[in-house]
């Protein structure tokens, strides 16, 4: 039996929330349900930020509102803050992923907060999520760099981690945000991140800014890791990180992972499938190089 490595389907949310084009709520929904019949069974569905900052995403309580739920995927809501934490709760998120930062400049630009000052924000936003039983993941933005001030300390993800932890976050990503991270990179802060939290779940999530993210991806399932986030086509970015590119496409995650043996649930042909529509509804092409080539064999 082939090794499952998770997909997280972010194209709904980190895909779609830097995108030149404005979706309908009923194309974010049409999205979602192509991603389902793709075999997506957990995906990032909106985001309950300011629609000031992030005007895209301002429509999230309708997606959320709109969903099938008899479908076997859970749809994960972006909280930053009390507020975007209640209004997830209220939306009947299926899971919340609140967002640490691991960089200063971006974090006083992201959502206002230093580090620290996001790891407070968690620590009074957890018992929410757990009062209302709904699973609490993190992700740690900016881990591998800050557009603003350069470097980030592996020695800030380990303190970060290590407060999730005591928090009772279920799962944690580290985000490549800007798409500055290498193999060798990701490694060494799986192994800081570690040994902060030795129980906690790990996630990664890759922009493929630089053209290093497939290999980022290896790097982490060489280490272990086996939940991987993705976006269909490649598409996404961050609205507060200059010159950041789209997410890995998962696409060609799909077809690196399955080529290698692993198994990951999703429906290459599909997945391709659903790229090809996205250039349509968007007016635009999309990154991935799987859209382009197709799958081997056909």
């Amino acid at each position: 039996m082939a090794y499952l490595i998770q997909i997280v389907e972010v194209g709904p949310r980190d895909g779609l929330q830097n995108d030149p084009a404005d979706l309908s709520t009923a194309q974010k929904l049409e999205f979602i349900s192509r991603l389902e019949e793709c075999g997506v069974t957990r995906m990032e569905s909106g985001s309950f930020v300011s629609p000031k900052a992030v005007p895209k995403m301002a429509d999230s309580a309708e997606v959320f509102a709109g969903l099938d739920r008899t479908r076997a995927a859970r749809h994960i809501a972006l909280a930053l803050n009390e507020k975007g934490m209640r209004r997830a709760i209220d939306a009947k998120a299926d899971e919340i992923n609140f967002v640490l930062v691991a960089g200063e400049g971006f974090g006083r630009r992201n959502q206002g907060m230093s580090p620290e000052e996001s790891a407070d924000m968690l620590e009074r936003c957890a018992p929410l999520a757990h009062e209302a039983g709904i699973p609490l993941a993190a992700t740690i933005s900016v881990a591998f760099g800050d557009p603003y001030d350069g470097e980030v300390s592996p020695a800030v993800l380990a303190r970060l981690a290590a407060r999730a932890d005591k928090l009772g976050v279920s799962e944690l990503a580290l985000g490549d945000t800007i798409g500055v991270a290498t193999p060798w990179d990701v490694r060494d802060r799986l192994t800081e991140v570690r040994e902060a939290a030795p129980e906690m779940t790990l996630r990664m999530h890759f922009h493929d800014t630089r053209g290093a993210a497939l290999a980022n991806v290896h790097a982490a399932v060489e280490a272990g890791v086996d939940v991987i986030d993705a976006s269909c086509g490649g598409i996404g970015g961050c609205p507060f990180a200059p010159a950041a590119t789209g997410n890995v496409a998962t696409e060609d995650v799909v077809y690196m992972l399955e080529r290698a043996g692993f198994e990951t649930g999703i429906d290459l042909s599909k997945m391709i499938a659903t790229a090809k529509w996205l250039e349509i509804v968007l007016g635009h092409p999309v990154a991935s190089s799987l859209s382009k080539a197709g799958g081997f064999p056909d």
